[in-house]
Formats: structure tokens, C-alpha cells, sequence
């Protein structure tokens, strides 16, 4: 059997040419007649009934494929303009396990030094056991980066014909987990595909709605779709979005081999929270554009990472290629790491926890945990802004660092 095409998308059932906003309402709707239900149903069964040789396009098989994923696929699709159905895995790091699996034994990733956290290590652990090589970079310095895809950066200035080869793979994360850096995309996209390379972009951050990689140049695109996706802090489920036929056949092979699979409940949640998305990050964006300005002049702040800031390094290419700026920010707490968690232990209705993209407004310092990058400073609050009352969420936070500034 052909795991490459067990993959049923649902038929759309909406217009192409709608805005997006509209479409994370109307994407992966059942077919319309008398007395059908509105929402897909969730299907819950491990296999399907079939008799004779499985062919293409057969599900078959509850880990090949299920009923309740295709409009959630659809759905994405859409909102990243992809030609084909998008791919769910049962967990963002699924989906980074299978987008990883794209590069040939013994290639090149360049990725980003500040990335999420779980794609570095798991990057950082397949290259000690040998399957490639891992070239880390600043990736708001373009040249740098470029150098890096070509071959010539750093300790490999001897170029590819020097025993230096170019990337297999670019990793793009834009802005950055946690420090918010935006990198050239199109550009970086560009080079890394005149020397063949393939290029994955994690869009968690911006959301489709924000920011289109597929636009700008990339293969594949990733979501940990746990965060604004589906919105509610009650799901975990990765994506991956590829207009690309063959990319995407290797990566539904991987996801049916090696069984990283969503389950039908998950899946439902998330599409019915993707429903929201548009008013959500309406209402998180402007949010934390208030919040973000308002921390510029608090005397316990030392800096603010936040690329609608027009002081911020990225701002200009986040203002080309991003519509909106994002609903995460970053402070650096006067006093070092003490001070920063003390911010932490003295919000109210601030939620400290790890993860981002919910309704609720979540604080943390990223620090806290082990496998974090040592160029993330110590005192870096790392802020994922909710959908609360904008005032209520300064006050809580204002009186957080006043506190500690008194202490």
C-alpha cells in the first residue's frame, strides 16, 4: 500500500478568493443539504471496512488516515494558500520530527540559535548521532546567514569547494523564540533554494493570518497548532503545510511510519478553536502593541523586544512582510534573573506558565529552563498576551514590577 496518498481532504466548500478572516470560519465545512450538520462530526474508529487490494486514497487504517482530520487540513491549507491539504501530527515536535526527516544522511541545517527550544535539542541530538550537520546562526544578520547556507561561514570561510557543502535544509523562525528577532525571509528563502536546500518555516508565532512563508519563498510550513491555532490551552496537536507534491508525500510516509498521529478528539477541538483565530489575534496584537509601548518608560524595564516597536531592530522587515506584528513579547527585568521571577511570583491575573497563544495572557522566564540558549539573557520575560481586558492585564503587570523594583 501507498502510505504517500491515504490522505482524504474533505472537498472545499467555500470560495477561493475569500479574506482570511473569513475563511478560518468557513474552511473544512461538510458538504451542504436538508438537515446536515453544520460542524464535522468526529469519526472515531481505528479501521475502515475494505475488501480486495488497497489502493491509493484508501484510508484503510485508523493511523493512515481519519475523517476528522480532513476539514482541520483543509482548513490550513487555506489559511497558508497551499495547494494541498495541510498535514496534522499529535504534537508540534511530531511535526519538526517529520519536517527534520526531510534532510539526506549527512546534509546541512542551518537553523536559527534562537528557536524553540524542542527543535534545537532535537536537531542538536540528531546531529550527535551523526545523521547531519548543524550550522546555527543569527538569523536577523542575512549575510551571516547566507554565508552559512552557502558554506562560507564562520570556521567553513574555505567555501563548499573546500570541503564546506552548502545547506540541505533552512530552518526559518520569524520572529524568534524567545528574543523576537525577525529575519529576511524572502531573501534567505531565495538563497537557500539557489543551492537546492529546503526550506521549513515555523509560523507559530505570527499565525497564518499575520505572516504566509509559502508567499515568501518557503517549502514547508509548521505550527505547533497547541498555541494560537487552536487557542484554548487544552490542545496539543503540530501541522505541517507544503504546496509541494513530493515534500508533502514524505511527510504523510513519516507521519504513517512512525506514528506520531492527532487523535479524532484533538482534532475537532483545534478546528473549533481555529474559528475564533482572526478575533483573537485582533484583539492579542493590539494588545500587546499597548503593552509593549507602555513597558518602553517603565523604570524597571531595561529593554523591550517587540517588532512593532519602531525602535526594534526588525520592525522594518516585520512592517514588509508581516500584516500586524504578533501577540508575543520579551522584557528584560532590572535586578537579573531574582527580579524576573519575583515579576513572576507578584502577577495576579497574568497566567505563569510556559506556552503561548491562548486566551489567557502567560508569563515566564525562559531561562528556567535547562535546554534554553545561554545567549537568552537571564532576566528575559517572555510574554504571550491574551485576550483580556488591556488595562486590567497593565495594571497586573505594572504592579508586578513596581513591587520589585521596591524591594
Amino acid at each position: 500500500m501507498s502510505q504517500e496518498a491515504v490522505s482524504n481532504p474533505a472537498p472545499s466548500t467555500h470560495p477561493s478568493d475569500l479574506a482570511p478572516d473569513t475563511v478560518v470560519v468557513a474552511a473544512g465545512r461538510p458538504e451542504r443539504g436538508h438537515d446536515a450538520p453544520v460542524n464535522p462530526p468526529i469519526v472515531l474508529s481505528s479501521t475502515y471496512v475494505g475488501t480486495g487490494q488497497v489502493v491509493d486514497g484508501d484510508r484503510a487504517y485508523g493511523r493512515y488516515s481519519n475523517p476528522t482530520w480532513d476539514p482541520l487540513e483543509e482548513a490550513l491549507s487555506a489559511l497558508e494558500g497551499a495547494s494541498l491539504p495541510g498535514l496534522i501530527f499529535g504534537s508540534g515536535l511530531a511535526a519538526v520530527s517529520a519536517a527534520l526527516s526531510l534532510i539526506p544522511v549527512g546534509g546541512v541545517l542551518v537553523m536559527p540559535k534562537h528557536s524553540y527550544q524542542g527543535a534545537l535539542v532535537m536537531a542538536s541530538e540528531l546531529q550527535e548521532r551523526g545523521l547531519f550537520t548543524l550550522r546555527t546562526v543569527d538569523i536577523a544578520d542575512t549575510e551571516a546567514s547566507i554565508s552559512a547556507i552557502n558554506g562560507t561561514n564562520g570556521k567553513n570561510d574555505g567555501g563548499a569547494e573546500d570541503g564546506f557543502p552548502p545547506a540541505s535544509m533552512l530552518w526559518l523562525e520569524s520572529p524568534t523564540n524567545p528574543m523576537l528577532e525577525v529575519a529576511d525571509l524572502r531573501t534567505l528563502a531565495a538563497a537557500a533554494t539557489a543551492v537546492g536546500a529546503v526550506v521549513v518555516t515555523d509560523n507559530t508565532f505570527s499565525t497564518p493570518l499575520v505572516q504566509q512563508p509559502l508567499e515568501l519563498g518557503s517549502d514547508v510550513v509548521l505550527h505547533s497548532v497547541t498555541k494560537y491555532l487552536a487557542g484554548h490551552s487544552d490542545v496539543v496537536l503540530g501541522a505541517l503545510v507544503t504546496s509541494d507534491a513530493g515534500l508533502r508525500a514524505q511527510l504523510l510516509h513519516h507521519r504513517s511510519i512512525h506514528g506520531a498521529i492527532a487523535g479524532p478528539f484533538e482534532a475537532w477541538l483545534a478546528l473549533r478553536g481555529l474559528r475564533t483565530l482572526a478575533l483573537r489575534v485582533e484583539r492579542s496584537q493590539s494588545t500587546a502593541a499597548a503593552l509593549a509601548r507602555r513597558l518602553q518608560s517603565h523604570p524597571q524595564v531595561e529593554a523591550v523586544r517587540f517588532p512593532g516597536l519602531e525602535t526594534d531592530p526588525g520592525h522594518h522587515r516585520a512592517k514588509v512582510q508581516m500584516r500586524g506584528f504578533g501577540s508575543v513579547l520579551a522584557i528584560e527585568v532590572r535586578g537579573g534573573a531574582a527580579a524576573a521571577d519575583a515579576v513572576v511570583n507578584a502577577v495576579r491575573l497574568w497566567t505563569p506558565a510556559t506556552s503561548l497563544g491562548g486566551v489567557e495572557s502567560l508569563i515566564e522566564r525562559r531561562r528556567r529552563h535547562a535546554n534554553e540558549p545561554e545567549t537568552v539573557p537571564a532576566n528575559l520575560l517572555r510574554l504571550s498576551v491574551g485576550i483580556e481586558n488591556p488595562d486590567d492585564l497593565w495594571n497586573d503587570l505594572a504592579q508586578a514590577l513596581t513591587t520589585t523594583g521596591t524591594r
